[in-house]
C-alpha cells in the first residue's frame, strides 16, 4: 500500500487555513534555529593561520553552504509532493541530511535532528495541505451543484405553478361560460352542457391535487426522489449510483448524468418517492458503506453490490412498495458489442477468404 502512496493524515487540522497557518509557524521557528545557528552542530573554535576570526568566517560559511544545501533539497521535495511520492520524498530528505553531514564531518559540521524533524513536519503539512485543499474545492463546487439543483427546482416549481394557474383560468372561464350558456338553453342543450360541466370540474380537481403536490413540493424541502442507476458499459456489472434530486422530473437528472462524461448512458433501475429522501440516500449509503466503489471520497455515490439487496435495504426503510427494474436495457452498449462482434466475424471471414 505504501508503493502506492497510501497515506494516514498525521495532522487532521480543520481547513486548509490551518495548515497554512501551521506552515508558516513551522518556516519561521526554521528562520530562528538557522539564525541562532541551532539550525546546526559545530565546532565553534577553528583557527586560520592562527586567526580565531578568520576560523570563524570559515566556520559561517560552512554553516551556510550546508545549510543552504539541505534546504535547497527540502524545498525541491516539499514543492513537489504528491500521494504516490511522500515516502520518496521523505526518504531523499533523509539522505541528503545523511549525506551533507558525511560531508561535513571533517569540519565537524551537521544538520541538527531538530532541524531535519521540522523540514519533515513541514512535507507532511505541506502534502495535508493539498489534500484539504482540495477535498474543500471538492466540497465548494459539490455545493455549487447543490445550489445550482435547489435553482433548478424551484425554476421547475414555478414553471408548474405558473402552467396550473394558467389552466385552472381556461377551465374555470369555461365553467363560467357553460353556465351562461344553460341559462336560455333547451333541455337537451342543458344535459350536454351538463356532461361537458362535470367532465370540467373533474379536470379542476386534478388541477387541485396538482396544485397541492406542487405546494407541498416547495414547502418540504426533504422531499424527493433516491434513484438507483446502472451504466454496464462504462462501469460494469453490479456497479450502481445511488442519489438524489429533488427535481419534479426526476429522470432530468438521469439524462444529466449521462451526457458527455460517460460513453453509455444510465439505466434507471429504481425511481424512489420520498417524503425525506436525504434520510433513505444516507440509510442506503450508510448500509452499503464498505462497498463504496471510491472508499477515499465518500460523495461519489458508486457502489459495488447486488440489486436485490439494494431492493431489500430500499423496502426496509421505506413504508411504499418501490418496482425495481431488475435487468439494465443498456440498449446501445449492447447494439455496440454486436457491432463489434460483427466486425470481427467479417475480419476472420476476410482472413479466412484471402
Amino acid at each position: 500500500m505504501q508503493s502506492f502512496g497510501f497515506y494516514s493524515p498525521r495532522y487532521n487540522l480543520a481547513s486548509s487555513e490551518s495548515y497554512k497557518n501551521q506552515i508558516t509557524l513551522i518556516r519561521a521557528r526554521q528562520k530562528e534555529m538557522v539564525k541562532s545557528k541551532e539550525a546546526v552542530n559545530y565546532y565553534p573554535d577553528w583557527t586560520v593561520n592562527g586567526s580565531k576570526k578568520e576560523g570563524q568566517k570559515m566556520t559561517n560559511d560552512n554553516i551556510k553552504l550546508i545549510v543552504r544545501s539541505f534546504n535547497n533539497e527540502c524545498e525541491a521535495n516539499i514543492f513537489k509532493v504528491k500521494y504516490n511520492n511522500i515516502d520518496a520524498s521523505e526518504k531523499r530528505i533523509r539522505t541528503s541530511y545523511e549525506i551533507l553531514n558525511k560531508l561535513g564531518n571533517r569540519n565537524r559540521i551537521s544538520i541538527a535532528p531538530q532541524y531535519l524533524n521540522l523540514k519533515l513536519e513541514e512535507l507532511y503539512l505541506a502534502y495535508e495541505y493539498e489534500l484539504k485543499k482540495r477535498e474543500e474545492q471538492e466540497e465548494q463546487a459539490r455545493i455549487r451543484e447543490q445550489m445550482r439543483e435547489e435553482a433548478r427546482v424551484l425554476k421547475e416549481i414555478e414553471t408548474m405553478k405558473a402552467k396550473i394557474e394558467k389552466e385552472e383560468t381556461h377551465f374555470k372561464q369555461a365553467v363560467e361560460g357553460l353556465k351562461a350558456k344553460m341559462e336560455n338553453a333547451t333541455e337537451a342543450q342543458k344535459l350536454k352542457y351538463e356532461e361537458k360541466l362535470k367532465e370540467l370540474e373533474e379536470k379542476i380537481k386534478l388541477l387541485e391535487k396538482d396544485k397541492e403536490d406542487v405546494y407541498n413540493r416547495e414547502q418540504n424541502t426533504r422531499a424527493g426522489y433516491v434513484y438507483i442507476i446502472s451504466n454496464i458499459g462504462s462501469l460494469g456489472d453490479d456497479v450502481y449510483k445511488i442519489g438524489m434530486t429533488r427535481r419534479l422530473e426526476p429522470f432530468d437528472r438521469v439524462r444529466e448524468l449521462s451526457g458527455a462524461s460517460v460513453p453509455f448512458p444510465f439505466d434507471v433501475h429504481a425511481m424512489v418517492f420520498s417524503e425525506d429522501a436525504p434520510k433513505l440516500e444516507t440509510a442506503l449509503h450508510n448500509y452499503f458503506r464498505e462497498r463504496q466503489v471510491n472508499k477515499i471520497n465518500n460523495k461519489k455515490e458508486f457502489f459495488k453490490v447486488n440489486l436485490h439487496e439494494v431492493e431489500k435495504v430500499v423496502n426496509e426503510n421505506h413504508n411504499k412498495v418501490v418496482e425495481f427494474t431488475k435487468i439494465a436495457e443498456a440498449e446501445q452498449y449492447r447494439q455496440t458489442l454486436a457491432m463489434n462482434n460483427e466486425l470481427i466475424q467479417n475480419k476472420e471471414k476476410f482472413e479466412s477468404e484471402a
